[in-house]
C-alpha cells in the first residue's frame, strides 16, 4: 500500500464512523401517539433524514422536510419518499434556504402535544436554516455573513451573531412547538457544543445581544444598518433573547449528539494499528490559523523523525478540529481572490515548513467532502511536492500568501475529490512519519 493510498483509506475509516445511514437508527424513538414531524438542516441532514425513512414503521405517519447543501441532496431511485429534501446556498445563506426555514416554523408550530418534532442538526445547518429576525432581510444576512466568513472568526463566535439574528435558531424552534422534541446531532465544532451546531434550533443559549455586537466589533465588522438597529434594540431589551437555560420549554426536549470528530479520530488511530503505524491523537478540538497550526505540527513531526521521541517512526500525527482562514489581498488587489480552504491550505504551510526536513506524507481533508470554495475535500502532501511545484513554474510561498492552496495542489495531480459525503465531523488532518 501506497503512504497516499493509506491516508485516503485513514480518511475513509474516519468517515465511516460518522455515516447517518448507520449511527442514525438506534437513536430513533419510539413513534408518538400523533404524527411525527421531521425537520433537519445541515450537510449530513439529506442522509440522516434517509436513515429515518428507511428504519421508520411504515404504518405509522411520517413526514417533514430538511435542508441541505447543493449538490448533496439525492435524485432519482434515491430521492425521499416522505421527507422533503431542500437544496441552498452555503456558507452564505439565500432565498431556498429561508423559504423552507419559513416552511419548518409554520409547520413546528401546528404540532399538538401528541406529535413528535424529530430535529436532525449537522453541521453547516447556520447558513442552511437562514429565518432573519423581523426588519432583516435576506440581503442584510448575506452581507454580515461573508463579512464573518472572511475575518477569520471562529464558528462558535460566527453563530452568536446569527442566533441573535434569527427567528428559529437560539432554542427558538423548540419554543415554537407544542410537540415532544428529540434532536439528533452530528457535531462539526470544536468541544461538541450542541448551542454552536447549526446555532442551536433546539438547545438553550447562554449568549446575548451584547455578545452578538462584540463580536462584530473584535472583528472590525461594521453589519447593515437594519442588523446594527436590531441588536441595539436587543441590547435595550426591546426584543427578546434567545432562550436560556432552565427554560421550562427544555423540559420536553432532548438533544443528543450522536456522533463527534473524537470518534472519527479513534476509527482512523485502530485503522493506522491495524497497519503497523503507531498513530498520536493530537485532538479533536484544534483551532486556530490553519497556516500558523501547520507550523505547531511541523515542529512536532521534526522531532518525531530526528529523535523518535515521544514515538518511534513509523507514527501518524492524527487531528480534528477546524482552523480558520483569513483572507489576505495581495498587492494591488482589491481582494482575495484566492482559492481553497483551510484543509489545503494547512498543508502548504505545512509543505513549506517540512520542505527538506525528513520523509513526510500528510493529507487534510474536510469531513463533508468540500474544502472552502471548490470541489475537493482536500489534498495530500507527498515529500516532493514543492520540487515538483517548482518544475512548473509554482511558488509555495507566493500561492500562500494569496491564499491558493487549490492553485498549488491541483496543477499536481494532489487534490482529494470524494464528492459530498453527507455527513460533517469538521476537519481530519494526518501527518504520516516515516
Amino acid at each position: 500500500m501506497t503512504p497516499r493510498d493509506l491516508l485516503v483509506d485513514s480518511f475513509r475509516a474516519a468517515l465511516s464512523a460518522a455515516d447517518p445511514l448507520v449511527i442514525v437508527p438506534p437513536h430513533l424513538p419510539a413513534p408518538p401517539q400523533g404524527r411525527t414531524l421531521v425537520v433537519g438542516a445541515g450537510k449530513a441532514a439529506a442522509s440522516m433524514a434517509k436513515a429515518v425513512e428507511k428504519a421508520w414503521p411504515m404504518g405509522n405517519p411520517l413526514e417533514g422536510i430538511v435542508i441541505t447543501r447543493y449538490a448533496h441532496g439525492y435524485a432519482g431511485a434515491d430521492a425521499l419518499k416522505r421527507i422533503r429534501v431542500i437544496e441552498a446556498g452555503h456558507p452564505v445563506p439565500d432565498q431556498s434556504g429561508e423559504l423552507a426555514a419559513r416552511e419548518i416554523f409554520e409547520k413546528a408550530g401546528r404540532l399538538s402535544e401528541q406529535d413528535l418534532l424529530l430535529v436532525l442538526v449537522s453541521g453547516g445547518g447556520s447558513s442552511l436554516l437562514s429565518l432573519p429576525a423581523d426588519g432583516i432581510t435576506m440581503a442584510d444576512l448575506k452581507s454580515v455573513t461573508k463579512d464573518l466568513l472572511a475575518s477569520g472568526a471562529p464558528i462558535q463566535e460566527m453563530n452568536v451573531v446569527r442566533k441573535h439574528l434569527s427567528l428559529i435558531q437560539g432554542g427558538r424552534l423548540a419554543a415554537l412547538t407544542k410537540a415532544r422534541v428529540m434532536s439528533l446531532i452530528i457535531s462539526d465544532v470544536a468541544g461538541d457544543d450542541p448551542s454552536a451546531i447549526a446555532s442551536g434550533p433546539t438547545v438553550p443559549d447562554e449568549s446575548t445581544y451584547q455578545d452578538a455586537l462584540d463580536v462584530l466589533r473584535a472583528y472590525g465588522i461594521t453589519p447593515p444598518p437594519a442588523i446594527a438597529h436590531h441588536l441595539s434594540k436587543g441590547c435595550r431589551g426591546e426584543i427578546s433573547e434567545t432562550l436560556k437555560p432552565g427554560d421550562t420549554v427544555f423540559a420536553r426536549v432532548d438533544n443528543r449528539v450522536i456522533a463527534t470528530a473524537h470518534a472519527s479520530l479513534d476509527r482512523a488511530a485502530a485503522f493506522f494499528r491495524q497497519h503497523g503505524v503507531a498513530p498520536m491523537i493530537l485532538g479533536d478540538s484544534v483551532t486556530g490559523e490553519a497556516r500558523e497550526v501547520a507550523k505547531v505540527y511541523a515542529a512536532l513531526a521534526k522531532q518525531i523523525h530526528h529523535y523518535h521521541h515521544p514515538l518511534k517512526p513509523p507514527v501518524a500525527l492524527i487531528s480534528g478540529g477546524e482552523c480558520t482562514v483569513t483572507l489576505r489581498s495581495t498587492a494591488g488587489d482589491a481582494a482575495p481572490a484566492g482559492r481553497g480552504g483551510r484543509c489545503s491550505e494547512f498543508l502548504l504551510s505545512l509543505a513549506i515548513e517540512l520542505e527538506g526536513a525528513g520523509h513526510f506524507h500528510a493529507l487534510a481533508c474536510d469531513t463533508d467532502g468540500i474544502d472552502g470554495s471548490e470541489d475537493n475535500a482536500g489534498a495530500f502532501l507527498a515529500p516532493d511536492s514543492i520540487s515538483r511545484a517548482a518544475a512548473t513554474g509554482l511558488s509555495a510561498r507566493r500561492l500562500l500568501q494569496a491564499n491558493d492552496a487549490y492553485g498549488f495542489f491541483a496543477p499536481l495531480g494532489d487534490l482529494i475529490v470524494t464528492g459530498p459525503t453527507r455527513t460533517n465531523v469538521n476537519d481530519y488532518r494526518v501527518i504520516l512519519i516515516n
